[in-house]
């Protein structure tokens, strides 16, 4: 099992609401920001993306609140790609304190917009392995990236 791409964050003073917690608002932007920089550790950056005439699109997101963050509190941002189909690709993100507890949770369905024909493109997985420059931090556990190497012993006497 390999690691999940994380980004820590810092609650800011201004993003905290009049019951002394960040306000839910910010956490979504948070988890933006999250999936912005999962793209571009894998070399989806927006200029990648425009250039291709894509554009990332969040079409559906369900967020379980866990925890409260105050100001001044770190939190760590997974981006998971867990699943999904045709034009939809599902992505769970995972916020957790450095010690390792559960924050919030957003499961996001997620596509690529064509901006010429403002559709979304038939296989999205596919089109951002072949613009990635590294695609395993996107898919790391696919089979074209953890090949099944025979067994050495295997056939031997």
């Amino acid at each position: 099992m390999s690691t999940a791409f994380s980004v820590r964050l810092q609650a800011r003073a201004y993003e905290v609401d009049r019951q002394g917690h960040v306000n839910q608002a910010v956490y979504t932007q948070y988890a933006e920001h999250a999936r912005w920089e999962f793209l571009q550790a894998a070399g989806l950056t927006p200029d990648v993306l425009a250039d291709a005439g894509l554009g990332p699109v969040l079409l559906k997101a369900t967020v379980r609140f866990q925890r409260e963050l105050r100001a001044g509190d770190h939190v760590d941002v997974s981006c998971v790609i867990s699943g999904g189909k045709g034009q939809l690709i599902e992505l769970v993100q995972r916020f957790q304190t450095p010690g390792g507890i559960a924050v919030a949770r957003f499961e996001n369905t997620i596509g690529l917009l064509d901006l010429a024909t403002r559709r979304l493109v038939p296989d999205p997985r596919a089109m951002m392995r072949e613009l990635a420059k590294q695609p395993d931090v996107l898919f790391p556990d696919t089979p074209e990236q953890s090949q099944a190497k025979p067994d050495s012993a295997e056939g031997q006497a």
